[in-house]
């Protein structure tokens, strides 16, 4: 077979993927039972154990490969009079990487929602789409309470931030302890071999306005290490709900927050709870503004101080391209049957509401 063919074949091949993709979407429980809790697991297994011992991250040098070679085709593109040639070439490459990203994780989007495998039930929401306000100031109070007696445990002063003692590593290696504590509640979240790493794009990374990433084609989970400390462990516990098979964003911060929150060790447990008291305080602010300023009004001093910190950190690396990237990730998740976009990961509390129903928040 000609090279023209072999692009031709491909770039069919693709569209037969593409409608796969969309057909299989429909089947949920076939997805969840064959898939996710089947033939994932053995990939995700692989995947972790060959990438996972290598010390940096190969799924970011495959990512730069790529870049070069999409440059490389426009370049073409621009300059090479059989256009046609270079688009099969393109569209073959792409039907390769779009079989590699669905086959090894993908595919996941259409799984069952956490709430079935968890066995908890949203709580029913008003005419309005939203809850009741009494339900979200339990939850809201509830976060404030342990955030507040956890920072006041590790800085001994309601008035000063909490400074997280460990390296960003020892962070990293720390994080499955999380996940060892909540496989005993729940078994579909044990975590071994582990392949957890510092992004080499942390910079563009940060200035795109991302905090980590997962990578389908090599297993591994990308952490931001700029970002500060006290929200790493948080940012960890989400990027390895994504490499267990949870690819709705509200479902990995609410995964996330579970792991640290079940952690031993309080620095994991106060970077989750201060991460979901933000996305609480964040839904009281859109039902009632004034109550929102009670509540921020009445947070010990030390916690305030740590929210500033995280607020100036990223205001320091907002940019014109940032809300493009964002525009850009918000249509990839509603293509991928998050309709909330980048608004899904707000969507965790109302997971935290529903768990908090049936199992209690520690």
């Amino acid at each position: 077979m000609s090279k023209m063919n072999r692009n031709k074949l491909l770039s069919f091949l693709l569209l037969v993927q593409i409608g796969l993709v969309y057909f299989l979407s429909k089947f949920s429980n076939f997805i969840e039972i064959n898939y996710t809790n089947g033939i994932y697991q053995n990939i995700s297994m692989f995947l972790r154990k060959i990438f996972g011992s290598i010390p940096f991250s190969v799924g970011d040098i495959i990512y730069f490969i790529l870049i070069l070679l999409i440059i490389r085709f426009l370049y073409k593109l621009i300059r090479h009079k059989n256009r046609k040639e270079l688009v099969f070439q393109f569209l073959a490459g792409f039907s390769i990487f779009y079989f590699c990203f669905y086959f090894f994780w993908g595919i996941n989007y259409s799984r069952l929602p956490i709430t079935k495998s968890l066995a908890i039930e949203k709580v029913k929401t008003l005419p309005s789409g939203k809850f009741d306000i009494e339900i979200l100031k339990a939850l809201t109070n509830h976060l404030v309470f342990k955030t507040a007696k956890i920072q006041l445990q590790l800085s001994g002063n309601d008035t000063l931030p909490v400074i997280v003692p460990y390296t960003k590593n020892e962070i990293l290696k720390l994080t499955d302890i999380g996940y060892r504590n909540l496989s005993k509640q729940f078994k579909q979240f044990q975590y071994q071999p582990t392949s957890l790493k510092k992004s080499l794009f942390s910079v563009p990374l940060t200035y795109m306005g991302f905090a980590g990433y997962f990578n389908p084609l090599t297993g591994e989970a990308q952490v931001d290490y700029l970002i500060p400390k006290i929200t790493l462990p948080m940012t960890c516990s989400h990027e390895v709900a994504h490499q267990l098979g949870i690819a709705s964003e509200s479902e990995a911060n609410f995964i996330g927050y579970l792991a640290a929150n079940f952690h031993d060790d309080l620095y994991f447990q106060y970077s989750a709870n201060l991460l979901a008291l933000r996305y609480a305080l964040s839904d009281i602010y859109r039902y009632d503004p004034k109550l929102y300023q009670k509540y921020i009004e009445n947070l010990p001093r030390g916690i305030k101080i740590n929210i500033q910190e995280l607020r100036e950190f990223w205001l320091k690396y907002q940019n014109p391209a940032e809300p493009v990237f964002k525009a850009f990730y918000d249509n990839y998740l509603k293509a991928n049957q998050q309709e909330d976009g980048l608004e899904s990961y707000n969507r965790m509390v109302d997971l935290l509401i529903a768990y908090d129903k049936k199992y209690t928040l520690k």
